[in-house]
């Protein structure tokens, strides 16, 4: 494990030690206090700050959660120790970045995956076959919804004081909702279609005042005609008292329709022979990714898991688009008589 912060506490590292066929080997992080912490909880595995003693262990996969600027270099390494990778979103900074790290997992000849944890919750699952049975026929539109509060825009600090949440200010720095979040609902709908994204426009909205926008449409059209709508949002009630969050996926095709609703984790088809409804659950899965990376370790066949490159497609529909409606932010319309000279 590469970087030991709350995604690799809550999600990954629980996950590797309930796997069959998978070893907590070691730790890495840079922060020793942090580390240390961590190996504590998690059954004192071998913990390292320098990550040349960390790879000298012996290691067949790292699994990568440290800081975005982070994973180039983290991928590199583990191309040059001839090391699996399944790394947290995105890949990179940036496109060319992300290619890097997807040549440099190539030339190694080992296998590089992208941490989109959403796949494998059996409700995307369940999805997947639905409509690779062609349960409601020929999918047409699909509408995928995430509109919440990132838990909240302010905080109280130590002192009781009202601040920015650190936590929001980052996200919205990075990119928004639509890199931090959205890029999992487009790596769904071209994984659920199995085709291609050919077009995509875009509507941003700024309720709070970052370069980003906050509030994000995004419609992309793929090859053969679905089209697919993304709504993704931070300022869903970031400032409630009593939040609300919508979570929700609707596939419409010709001979029916698919829903699910995280409230009550809802699942259902509706189709003009029944309507079939089946058990919910949450929309990620890190133990189901787990088991997947277990799997492809063993036989050498991704399955189900996203590669470096649906990794780098899906980020780069995210930021292009979140690039687009930033450069299409209304602005007030200049007047003769605000062009004139003072």
């Amino acid at each position: 494990m590469m970087g030991c912060g709350v995604v690799a506490d809550y999600g990954h590292l629980p996950a590797i030690l309930d796997t069959e066929g998978l070893e907590l080997a070691a730790l890495f992080d840079p922060n020793p206090d942090r580390v240390s912490l961590v190996a504590s909880r998690f059954g004192n595995p071998p913990a390292f700050t320098d990550a040349e003693a960390f790879f000298a262990t012996g290691l067949d996969a790292v699994v990568i959660a440290s800081p975005a600027g982070a994973h180039l270099s983290n991928i590199q390494l583990a191309a040059k120790h001839g090391v699996h990778v399944l790394c947290e979103k995105p890949l990179a900074m940036n496109d060319a970045e992300a290619e890097q790290a997807i040549q440099a997992m190539k030339s190694a000849g080992k296998m590089l995956f992208t941490g989109f944890v959403y796949r494998f919750s059996p409700v995307a699952l369940q999805i997947k076959q639905w409509v690779e049975q062609g349960v409601i026929g020929e999918v047409r539109s699909l509408r995928l919804i995430y509109i919440w509060d990132l838990h909240g825009q302010y905080e109280q600090d130590a002192t009781g004081e009202w601040i920015e949440s650190p936590r929001w200010v980052g996200r919205m720095l990075e990119g928004g909702p639509m890199v931090d979040c959205g890029v999992h609902q487009i790596d769904l709908a071209r994984w659920w279609l199995g085709k291609e994204v050919e077009h995509v426009k875009v509507a941003g909205a700024w309720v709070a005042d970052y370069e980003a926008p906050d509030h994000v449409y995004l419609h992309m059209d793929h090859e053969s005609g679905p089209h697919t709508m993304v709504e993704m949002s931070f300022t869903y009630g970031h400032t409630a008292r009593e939040p609300l969050h919508h979570f929700s996926y609707h596939l419409i095709g010709t001979g029916g329709v698919i829903r699910y609703d995280r409230d009550g984790y809802v699942l259902e088809v509706r189709t003009g022979a029944e309507t079939i409804r089946v058990p919910g659950a949450s929309e990620k899965n890190f133990h189901g990714m787990h088991r997947a990376l277990s799997e492809a370790l063993r036989t050498g066949d991704p399955g189900h898991l996203p590669t470096g490159r649906d990794g780098l497609i899906a980020t780069q529909i995210a930021r292009s688009a979140t690039d687009e409606a930033i450069r299409h932010r209304w602005q007030p319309k200049r007047t003769l008589e605000t062009e004139k000279e003072p």
